[in-house]
């Protein structure tokens, strides 16, 4: 089965997504919208890095020492 693609150029005020008003879609109409050009900076999404095995997790227990203020320099 085919499927036809019609395009319109539309605007977005206020968050809403504005048709032209010539323009009547029927309700439940499946749409997709296109935009063209770099509309702002690009999201990245940094992960934290996760270990392989669980039990290497002994590996990195941390130990906390106190140094007295005059390093004797």
């Amino acid at each position: 089965m085919a499927v036809t693609v019609t395009t319109y150029e539309a605007t977005v005020e206020n968050g809403q997504i504005k048709l032209p008003e010539t323009v009547r879609l029927p309700e439940n109409t499946t749409v997709y919208v296109v935009v063209p050009g770099e509309q702002g900076a690009a999201m990245s999404h940094i992960r934290s890095p996760r270990l392989a095995r669980r039990e290497d997790a002994a590996r990195f227990v941390k130990e906390v020492t106190w140094e007295s203020q005059d390093a004797g320099l």
